[in-house]
Protein backbone atom coordinates (compact mmCIF):
# COMPACT_ATOMS: atom_id res chain seq x y z
CA UNK A 1 0.00 0.00 0.00
CA UNK A 2 0.86 3.49 -0.66
CA UNK A 3 3.36 5.66 1.98
CA UNK A 4 0.68 7.05 4.68
CA UNK A 5 -0.38 10.96 5.29
CA UNK A 6 0.01 12.49 8.73
CA UNK A 7 -1.45 15.31 7.15
CA UNK A 8 -4.33 16.47 5.03
CA UNK A 9 -5.23 19.88 4.30
CA UNK A 10 -8.54 20.77 5.45
CA UNK A 11 -8.81 24.54 5.13
CA UNK A 12 -10.52 26.16 1.86
CA UNK A 13 -6.88 27.93 1.33
CA UNK A 14 -4.69 25.38 1.95
CA UNK A 15 -6.70 23.00 -0.43
CA UNK A 16 -6.83 25.78 -2.75
CA UNK A 17 -3.13 26.27 -2.66
CA UNK A 18 -2.42 22.85 -3.55
CA UNK A 19 -5.00 23.33 -6.97
CA UNK A 20 -2.74 26.17 -7.74
CA UNK A 21 0.97 24.12 -7.08
CA UNK A 22 -1.20 21.27 -9.33
CA UNK A 23 -1.84 23.72 -12.29
CA UNK A 24 1.70 24.66 -11.89
CA UNK A 25 2.92 21.76 -12.77
CA UNK A 26 0.78 20.93 -15.29
CA UNK A 27 2.20 23.87 -17.06
CA UNK A 28 5.66 23.23 -16.57
CA UNK A 29 5.02 20.13 -17.91
CA UNK A 30 3.81 21.96 -20.85
CA UNK A 31 6.81 24.18 -21.52
CA UNK A 32 8.62 21.04 -21.21
CA UNK A 33 7.16 19.09 -23.65
CA UNK A 34 6.93 22.13 -26.25
CA UNK A 35 10.59 22.83 -25.51
CA UNK A 36 11.33 19.38 -26.54
CA UNK A 37 9.17 19.34 -29.49
CA UNK A 38 10.77 22.09 -30.99
CA UNK A 39 14.56 20.51 -30.95
CA UNK A 40 13.16 17.11 -31.61
CA UNK A 41 10.31 18.48 -34.31
CA UNK A 42 7.68 16.36 -32.93
CA UNK A 43 5.45 16.57 -29.66
CA UNK A 44 5.09 13.79 -27.73
CA UNK A 45 1.69 13.38 -26.06
CA UNK A 46 2.08 9.99 -24.59
CA UNK A 47 4.96 11.65 -22.29
CA UNK A 48 2.85 14.80 -21.82
CA UNK A 49 0.13 13.06 -20.62
CA UNK A 50 2.00 10.55 -18.06
CA UNK A 51 3.49 13.62 -16.74
CA UNK A 52 0.33 15.07 -16.07
CA UNK A 53 -1.50 12.66 -14.66
CA UNK A 54 1.08 12.09 -12.33
CA UNK A 55 1.02 15.38 -11.06
CA UNK A 56 -2.40 15.67 -11.18
CA UNK A 57 -2.98 11.75 -9.34
CA UNK A 58 -0.50 12.43 -6.69
CA UNK A 59 -2.23 16.34 -5.46
CA UNK A 60 -5.26 14.74 -5.37
CA UNK A 61 -4.19 11.79 -3.96
CA UNK A 62 -3.07 14.19 -0.90
CA UNK A 63 -6.32 16.46 -0.52
CA UNK A 64 -8.32 12.87 -0.52
CA UNK A 65 -12.64 13.68 -0.34
CA UNK A 66 -14.03 14.22 -3.81
CA UNK A 67 -11.12 15.42 -5.59
CA UNK A 68 -9.91 11.89 -5.51
CA UNK A 69 -13.53 10.90 -6.01
CA UNK A 70 -13.52 12.75 -9.64
CA UNK A 71 -10.28 10.56 -10.24
CA UNK A 72 -11.72 7.12 -9.74
CA UNK A 73 -14.84 8.87 -11.67
CA UNK A 74 -13.17 10.24 -14.74
CA UNK A 75 -11.10 6.66 -14.76
CA UNK A 76 -14.20 3.90 -15.26
CA UNK A 77 -15.58 5.67 -18.56
CA UNK A 78 -11.76 5.17 -20.11
CA UNK A 79 -13.55 7.00 -23.32
CA UNK A 80 -13.29 10.47 -21.49
CA UNK A 81 -9.40 10.36 -20.75
CA UNK A 82 -6.50 9.52 -22.54
CA UNK A 83 -4.96 6.30 -21.58
CA UNK A 84 -2.49 7.86 -18.91
CA UNK A 85 -5.22 9.52 -17.22
CA UNK A 86 -7.63 6.60 -16.90
CA UNK A 87 -4.70 4.24 -16.09
CA UNK A 88 -3.21 6.51 -13.02
CA UNK A 89 -6.45 7.74 -12.05
CA UNK A 90 -7.98 3.69 -11.56
CA UNK A 91 -5.62 3.67 -8.20
CA UNK A 92 -8.12 5.88 -6.69
CA UNK A 93 -10.01 2.19 -6.57
CA UNK A 94 -7.07 0.10 -4.96
CA UNK A 95 -4.27 2.19 -3.38
CA UNK A 96 -4.94 5.26 -2.79
CA UNK A 97 -2.22 6.53 0.45
CA UNK A 98 -3.98 5.64 3.51
CA UNK A 99 -3.95 7.82 6.85
CA UNK A 100 -1.96 7.51 9.62
CA UNK A 101 -3.07 5.95 12.77
CA UNK A 102 -2.57 9.15 14.71
CA UNK A 103 -5.46 10.81 12.38
CA UNK A 104 -7.30 7.69 12.48
CA UNK A 105 -7.60 7.89 16.38
CA UNK A 106 -8.37 11.92 16.27
CA UNK A 107 -11.49 10.66 14.17
CA UNK A 108 -12.25 8.15 16.61
CA UNK A 109 -11.81 10.46 19.26
CA UNK A 110 -14.26 13.03 17.91
CA UNK A 111 -16.72 11.32 16.67
CA UNK A 112 -17.51 8.34 19.44
CA UNK A 113 -15.59 9.98 22.04
CA UNK A 114 -12.47 6.76 22.72
CA UNK A 115 -9.80 5.38 21.04
CA UNK A 116 -10.33 2.25 18.95
CA UNK A 117 -8.80 0.13 21.47
CA UNK A 118 -11.11 1.28 24.08
CA UNK A 119 -14.31 0.26 21.94
CA UNK A 120 -12.89 -3.18 19.67
CA UNK A 121 -10.74 -6.37 21.42
CA UNK A 122 -8.30 -5.52 18.80
CA UNK A 123 -7.67 -2.66 16.26
CA UNK A 124 -5.61 -3.28 12.77
CA UNK A 125 -3.53 0.82 12.82
CA UNK A 126 -2.75 -0.46 9.39
CA UNK A 127 -5.26 0.56 6.75
CA UNK A 128 -6.74 -3.14 5.12
CA UNK A 129 -7.74 -0.95 1.81
CA UNK A 130 -7.86 2.70 1.23
CA UNK A 131 -9.87 4.80 -1.17
CA UNK A 132 -10.66 8.12 -2.04
CA UNK A 133 -13.51 9.21 0.97
CA UNK A 134 -12.03 6.80 3.57
CA UNK A 135 -10.23 3.66 4.44
CA UNK A 136 -10.86 0.25 6.07
CA UNK A 137 -9.33 -1.06 9.04
CA UNK A 138 -9.80 -4.79 10.22
CA UNK A 139 -11.27 -5.18 14.28
CA UNK A 140 -12.60 -8.09 16.52
CA UNK A 141 -14.94 -7.91 19.06
CA UNK A 142 -16.59 -10.27 21.51
CA UNK A 143 -14.78 -12.80 18.58
CA UNK A 144 -16.61 -11.53 15.50
CA UNK A 145 -14.35 -9.81 12.85
CA UNK A 146 -15.13 -6.39 11.73
CA UNK A 147 -14.25 -4.24 9.07
CA UNK A 148 -14.16 -0.41 10.55
CA UNK A 149 -14.85 2.51 7.46
CA UNK A 150 -12.96 5.64 8.84
CA UNK A 151 -13.79 8.93 7.14
CA UNK A 152 -11.19 11.21 6.24
CA UNK A 153 -10.76 14.50 7.90
CA UNK A 154 -12.70 17.14 6.14
CA UNK A 155 -14.42 15.09 3.70
CA UNK A 156 -18.19 16.43 3.78
CA UNK A 157 -16.88 19.97 4.79
CA UNK A 158 -15.06 20.56 1.65
CA UNK A 159 -16.44 18.84 -1.23
CA UNK A 160 -18.70 22.02 -2.79
CA UNK A 161 -15.02 24.05 -2.95
CA UNK A 162 -13.04 21.38 -4.02
CA UNK A 163 -15.28 20.41 -7.09
CA UNK A 164 -15.31 24.23 -8.14
CA UNK A 165 -11.63 23.90 -8.09
CA UNK A 166 -11.64 21.04 -9.64
CA UNK A 167 -13.57 22.50 -12.51
CA UNK A 168 -10.78 23.86 -14.35
CA UNK A 169 -9.08 20.68 -14.92
CA UNK A 170 -12.14 18.45 -15.40
CA UNK A 171 -13.06 20.68 -18.45
CA UNK A 172 -9.68 20.79 -19.31
CA UNK A 173 -9.53 17.13 -19.46
CA UNK A 174 -12.84 16.78 -21.21
CA UNK A 175 -12.76 19.17 -23.84
CA UNK A 176 -15.83 21.10 -22.11
CA UNK A 177 -17.67 24.50 -21.96
CA UNK A 178 -17.89 25.29 -18.20
CA UNK A 179 -21.75 26.10 -18.68
CA UNK A 180 -22.18 22.51 -20.32
CA UNK A 181 -21.05 20.20 -17.42
CA UNK A 182 -22.75 22.51 -14.28
CA UNK A 183 -26.03 20.09 -14.50
CA UNK A 184 -23.85 17.33 -14.60
CA UNK A 185 -21.31 18.41 -11.98
CA UNK A 186 -24.54 19.20 -9.34
CA UNK A 187 -25.51 15.77 -9.57
CA UNK A 188 -21.68 14.75 -8.96
CA UNK A 189 -21.75 16.92 -5.97
CA UNK A 190 -24.89 15.89 -4.54
CA UNK A 191 -23.90 11.78 -4.91
CA UNK A 192 -21.16 12.65 -2.84
CA UNK A 193 -22.51 14.59 -0.20
CA UNK A 194 -24.68 11.61 0.23
CA UNK A 195 -21.70 9.22 0.15
CA UNK A 196 -19.64 11.44 3.21
CA UNK A 197 -22.90 11.09 5.33
CA UNK A 198 -21.84 7.79 6.75
CA UNK A 199 -25.38 7.88 8.80
CA UNK A 200 -27.17 7.59 5.55
CA UNK A 201 -24.44 5.13 4.13
CA UNK A 202 -25.78 2.66 7.00
CA UNK A 203 -29.36 3.20 6.69
CA UNK A 204 -28.77 2.30 3.02
CA UNK A 205 -26.79 -0.17 3.59
CA UNK A 206 -29.18 -2.08 5.58
CA UNK A 207 -31.86 -1.90 3.64
CA UNK A 208 -30.58 -2.54 0.38
CA UNK A 209 -28.92 -6.20 2.07
CA UNK A 210 -32.56 -6.27 3.01
CA UNK A 211 -34.41 -6.03 0.13
CA UNK A 212 -31.49 -7.86 -2.13
CA UNK A 213 -31.24 -10.65 0.38
CA UNK A 214 -33.53 -13.51 -1.52
CA UNK A 215 -31.04 -12.79 -4.74
CA UNK A 216 -29.29 -16.13 -5.42
CA UNK A 217 -25.52 -16.30 -4.56
CA UNK A 218 -25.26 -12.70 -3.33
CA UNK A 219 -24.34 -11.53 0.56
CA UNK A 220 -23.79 -8.69 2.64
CA UNK A 221 -22.21 -7.62 5.50
CA UNK A 222 -23.97 -7.13 8.77
CA UNK A 223 -24.28 -3.67 10.14
CA UNK A 224 -23.59 -1.93 13.80
CA UNK A 225 -25.40 0.92 14.34
CA UNK A 226 -24.00 0.98 17.88
CA UNK A 227 -20.01 1.18 16.51
CA UNK A 228 -21.01 3.57 14.13
CA UNK A 229 -20.94 7.59 13.58
CA UNK A 230 -21.25 10.39 11.19
CA UNK A 231 -17.18 9.69 10.18
CA UNK A 232 -16.98 5.73 11.55
CA UNK A 233 -18.94 2.75 9.74
CA UNK A 234 -18.31 -0.49 11.21
CA UNK A 235 -20.23 -3.55 9.74
CA UNK A 236 -19.19 -7.61 9.90
CA UNK A 237 -15.48 -8.50 7.97
CA UNK A 238 -16.71 -10.47 4.55
CA UNK A 239 -14.12 -13.63 4.18
CA UNK A 240 -12.93 -13.72 1.14
CA UNK A 241 -10.76 -12.63 -2.48
CA UNK A 242 -11.45 -9.37 -4.14
CA UNK A 243 -13.20 -9.91 -7.45
CA UNK A 244 -10.42 -8.20 -9.00
CA UNK A 245 -7.43 -10.67 -7.43
CA UNK A 246 -10.03 -13.48 -8.30
CA UNK A 247 -10.42 -12.96 -11.98
CA UNK A 248 -6.77 -12.66 -12.20
CA UNK A 249 -6.25 -16.81 -11.70
CA UNK A 250 -6.95 -19.13 -13.27
CA UNK A 251 -10.47 -20.00 -12.94
CA UNK A 252 -13.21 -22.90 -14.92
CA UNK A 253 -15.60 -21.27 -17.45
CA UNK A 254 -18.72 -22.91 -15.57
CA UNK A 255 -17.45 -20.46 -12.49
CA UNK A 256 -16.74 -17.32 -14.61
CA UNK A 257 -19.96 -17.38 -16.29
CA UNK A 258 -21.89 -18.07 -12.51
CA UNK A 259 -20.27 -15.14 -11.51
CA UNK A 260 -20.99 -13.35 -13.98
CA UNK A 261 -24.80 -14.65 -13.99
CA UNK A 262 -24.63 -13.48 -10.37
CA UNK A 263 -23.67 -9.85 -10.92
CA UNK A 264 -25.89 -9.46 -14.15
CA UNK A 265 -29.17 -10.54 -12.22
CA UNK A 266 -27.92 -8.73 -9.08
CA UNK A 267 -28.17 -5.45 -11.35
CA UNK A 268 -31.16 -6.10 -13.27
CA UNK A 269 -32.94 -6.95 -9.84
CA UNK A 270 -31.81 -3.40 -8.32
CA UNK A 271 -32.80 -1.89 -11.62
CA UNK A 272 -36.02 -3.23 -12.65
CA UNK A 273 -37.55 -4.45 -9.39
CA UNK A 274 -35.93 -1.64 -7.06
CA UNK A 275 -35.59 1.23 -9.22
CA UNK A 276 -32.43 2.14 -7.61
CA UNK A 277 -28.64 0.76 -7.79
CA UNK A 278 -25.53 0.27 -6.37
CA UNK A 279 -23.75 3.20 -8.45
CA UNK A 280 -20.08 1.76 -7.79
CA UNK A 281 -19.30 -0.90 -9.15
CA UNK A 282 -15.85 -1.34 -9.11
CA UNK A 283 -13.82 -4.44 -8.78
CA UNK A 284 -12.83 -2.89 -5.07
CA UNK A 285 -16.80 -3.35 -3.69
CA UNK A 286 -17.02 -7.15 -4.60
CA UNK A 287 -15.44 -10.38 -2.77
CA UNK A 288 -15.71 -14.13 -3.81
CA UNK A 289 -16.19 -16.33 -1.01
CA UNK A 290 -14.64 -19.98 -1.35
CA UNK A 291 -18.00 -21.15 -2.56
CA UNK A 292 -17.99 -18.67 -5.32
CA UNK A 293 -20.46 -16.36 -4.12
CA UNK A 294 -20.76 -12.76 -4.30
CA UNK A 295 -20.30 -10.25 -1.46
CA UNK A 296 -20.97 -6.72 -2.11
CA UNK A 297 -19.48 -3.58 -0.01
CA UNK A 298 -20.17 -0.31 0.14
CA UNK A 299 -23.17 1.14 -0.19
CA UNK A 300 -22.67 5.05 0.28
CA UNK A 301 -23.22 5.84 -3.43
CA UNK A 302 -26.96 4.67 -4.63
CA UNK A 303 -28.45 5.74 -7.20
CA UNK A 304 -32.58 5.98 -7.20
CA UNK A 305 -34.18 6.05 -10.67
CA UNK A 306 -36.78 8.58 -11.88
CA UNK A 307 -39.96 6.39 -13.72
CA UNK A 308 -40.36 8.73 -16.45
CA UNK A 309 -36.30 8.34 -16.90
CA UNK A 310 -36.36 4.66 -16.59
CA UNK A 311 -39.20 4.05 -19.19
CA UNK A 312 -37.18 6.12 -21.34
CA UNK A 313 -34.02 4.63 -21.01
CA UNK A 314 -35.21 0.99 -21.77
CA UNK A 315 -37.46 1.92 -24.47
CA UNK A 316 -34.49 2.73 -26.55
CA UNK A 317 -32.36 0.06 -25.26
CA UNK A 318 -34.95 -2.07 -27.68
CA UNK A 319 -33.48 -2.44 -31.28
CA UNK A 320 -37.09 -2.29 -32.55
CA UNK A 321 -37.89 0.83 -30.81
CA UNK A 322 -34.56 2.83 -32.99
CA UNK A 323 -36.44 1.61 -36.08
CA UNK A 324 -39.07 3.85 -35.25
CA UNK A 325 -37.75 7.35 -35.91
CA UNK A 326 -40.47 9.60 -34.77
CA UNK A 327 -40.64 7.43 -31.75
CA UNK A 328 -36.70 8.11 -30.93
CA UNK A 329 -37.41 11.81 -31.99
CA UNK A 330 -39.70 12.00 -29.38
CA UNK A 331 -37.39 9.56 -26.37
CA UNK A 332 -34.46 11.72 -27.31
CA UNK A 333 -36.45 15.11 -26.60
CA UNK A 334 -37.38 13.46 -23.21
CA UNK A 335 -34.04 12.62 -22.59
CA UNK A 336 -32.66 16.13 -23.17
CA UNK A 337 -30.20 14.50 -26.18
CA UNK A 338 -32.26 16.62 -28.14
CA UNK A 339 -33.01 20.26 -27.38
CA UNK A 340 -35.09 22.89 -28.37
CA UNK A 341 -32.18 25.28 -29.71
CA UNK A 342 -30.97 22.89 -31.63
CA UNK A 343 -30.91 23.31 -35.94
CA UNK A 344 -32.50 20.68 -38.27
CA UNK A 345 -28.61 20.15 -39.34
CA UNK A 346 -27.90 18.91 -35.55
CA UNK A 347 -30.51 17.07 -34.21
CA UNK A 348 -29.02 15.06 -37.65
CA UNK A 349 -25.84 14.63 -36.15
CA UNK A 350 -27.03 13.87 -32.46
CA UNK A 351 -29.65 11.25 -33.66
CA UNK A 352 -27.27 9.67 -35.76
CA UNK A 353 -24.74 9.83 -33.00
CA UNK A 354 -26.60 7.73 -30.38
CA UNK A 355 -28.67 5.85 -32.54
CA UNK A 356 -25.26 3.87 -33.08
CA UNK A 357 -23.95 4.52 -29.93
CA UNK A 358 -27.29 3.08 -28.19
CA UNK A 359 -27.26 0.22 -30.65
CA UNK A 360 -23.52 -0.65 -29.59
CA UNK A 361 -24.11 -0.36 -26.03
CA UNK A 362 -27.71 -2.62 -25.55
CA UNK A 363 -26.27 -5.33 -27.91
CA UNK A 364 -26.10 -7.55 -25.03
CA UNK A 365 -29.68 -6.70 -23.92
CA UNK A 366 -30.95 -7.81 -27.36
CA UNK A 367 -28.62 -10.74 -28.25
CA UNK A 368 -29.86 -12.53 -25.06
CA UNK A 369 -26.77 -14.75 -23.98
CA UNK A 370 -23.59 -12.69 -24.61
CA UNK A 371 -19.99 -13.39 -24.48
CA UNK A 372 -18.45 -10.33 -22.51
CA UNK A 373 -14.96 -11.82 -23.15
CA UNK A 374 -15.52 -10.49 -26.64
CA UNK A 375 -12.60 -8.41 -27.22
CA UNK A 376 -14.03 -6.98 -30.35
CA UNK A 377 -16.73 -5.85 -28.69
CA UNK A 378 -15.15 -3.75 -26.40
CA UNK A 379 -12.49 -2.18 -29.06
CA UNK A 380 -16.05 -1.17 -30.99
CA UNK A 381 -16.95 0.74 -27.79
CA UNK A 382 -13.86 2.59 -27.44
CA UNK A 383 -13.32 3.10 -30.99
CA UNK A 384 -16.85 4.78 -31.08
CA UNK A 385 -15.79 6.43 -27.94
CA UNK A 386 -12.78 8.13 -29.58
CA UNK A 387 -14.41 8.48 -32.88
CA UNK A 388 -16.93 10.91 -30.81
CA UNK A 389 -14.31 12.64 -28.71
CA UNK A 390 -12.29 13.99 -31.97
CA UNK A 391 -15.59 14.90 -34.28
CA UNK A 392 -15.72 18.54 -34.55
CA UNK A 393 -19.23 18.98 -34.68
CA UNK A 394 -19.62 16.81 -31.31
CA UNK A 395 -17.02 18.10 -29.86
CA UNK A 396 -19.41 21.37 -30.21
CA UNK A 397 -22.69 19.97 -29.40
CA UNK A 398 -21.13 17.40 -26.57
CA UNK A 399 -22.59 17.10 -22.85
CA UNK A 400 -25.70 16.18 -23.81
CA UNK A 401 -28.23 14.30 -21.92
CA UNK A 402 -30.04 14.17 -18.71
CA UNK A 403 -28.07 14.35 -15.64
CA UNK A 404 -29.07 11.63 -14.98
CA UNK A 405 -26.99 9.59 -17.16
CA UNK A 406 -23.74 10.21 -15.20
CA UNK A 407 -24.19 7.63 -12.87
CA UNK A 408 -26.90 5.27 -15.05
CA UNK A 409 -24.05 4.85 -17.42
CA UNK A 410 -21.10 4.55 -15.10
CA UNK A 411 -23.06 1.66 -13.43
CA UNK A 412 -23.32 -0.04 -16.79
CA UNK A 413 -19.45 0.94 -17.89
CA UNK A 414 -18.62 -0.08 -14.64
CA UNK A 415 -20.43 -3.59 -14.85
CA UNK A 416 -19.43 -4.57 -18.39
CA UNK A 417 -16.26 -3.63 -17.67
CA UNK A 418 -16.17 -6.65 -14.47
CA UNK A 419 -17.63 -9.24 -16.80
CA UNK A 420 -15.21 -8.58 -19.95
CA UNK A 421 -12.73 -8.86 -17.19
CA UNK A 422 -14.56 -11.98 -15.99
CA UNK A 423 -14.47 -13.51 -19.45
CA UNK A 424 -17.85 -14.52 -18.70
CA UNK A 425 -21.03 -15.67 -20.70
CA UNK A 426 -24.31 -14.36 -19.28
CA UNK A 427 -28.29 -15.17 -20.38
CA UNK A 428 -29.07 -10.83 -20.48
CA UNK A 429 -32.68 -12.07 -21.28
CA UNK A 430 -33.49 -13.58 -17.73
CA UNK A 431 -34.81 -10.61 -17.00
CA UNK A 432 -37.15 -9.17 -19.24
CA UNK A 433 -36.80 -5.24 -19.40
CA UNK A 434 -39.09 -5.24 -22.72
CA UNK A 435 -41.65 -6.21 -20.56
CA UNK A 436 -40.35 -4.49 -17.15
CA UNK A 437 -40.07 -1.58 -18.78
CA UNK A 438 -43.62 -1.28 -20.63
Amino acid sequence: MSKELDRIPIGKVKRASKFVTTGAKVGANYVKAYSKAAIKGKLNKEELDSDNARDIYDSLSELKGSALKMAQLLSMDQNVLPKAYSDKFAMAQYSAPPLSYPLVKKTFKENLGKDPNEIFDSFGKNASNAASMGQVHKAELHGKQLAVKVQYPGVADSIKSDLRLAKPFALKLMKVKGKEIDPYLQEVEGKLLEEADYGLELRQSMDFAEKCSNLRGVFFPTYYPELSASQILTMSWLEGEPIGAWMKREQKQEDRDQLGQILWDFYMHQMHELRMMHADPHPGNFIIDDKNKLGVIDFGCIKHIPDNFYQAYFELANHTTLNDEDRVDQLFKELEIIRPTDTEKDVKIVTSMFKDLITLLSRPFNQGVFDYSDDKYFAEIYQKGEAISKDPDMSRLQARGSRHFIYFNRTFFGLYNILHSLKAKVDCSKIDFLKVAS
